[in-house]
């Protein structure tokens, strides 16, 4: 039985491998922002519930850990409020996954915390 014109099945094994690899490929360029996406959040709601009210230092905290993380974020978009016991956070960045140069996905991400 031939398989693909090749009795091996060498054009078969190829094209598998081919597709495993645009798979993880396409796995690391979109799964890295939703990673760091998920890494800031739970960072940002640790940092919320230790901050005790202080606007300026949340801000300061959470501007450094997206930096880290390398988000493109400005120190000016990151809203904190305090009211009474409650401290509000809220912050969204937008970043592009360019796949190839041939196809451009937008990812919006938003954190809304309230602690």
């Amino acid at each position: 039985m031939k398989v693909l014109g090749n009795e091996k099945g060498y054009i078969k094994f190829v094209l598998v491998v081919i597709i495993l690899a645009l798979c993880a490929y396409l796995g690391f360029k979109f799964g890295a922002p939703y990673y760091r996406y998920s890494v800031f959040n739970a960072d940002a709601k640790e940092i919320t519930r230790i901050s005790l009210g202080d606007v300026k230092k949340t801000q300061a905290l959470l501007y450094e850990r997206a930096q880290e993380l390398k988000l493109p974020i400005e120190e000016d978009n990151i809203s904190v409020t305090v009211d009474k016991k409650t401290v509000y956070v809220s912050t969204s960045w937008s970043e592009t996954v360019d796949i190839f140069g041939i196809y451009q996905k937008d990812l919006n991400f938003a954190v809304d915390i309230e602690e």
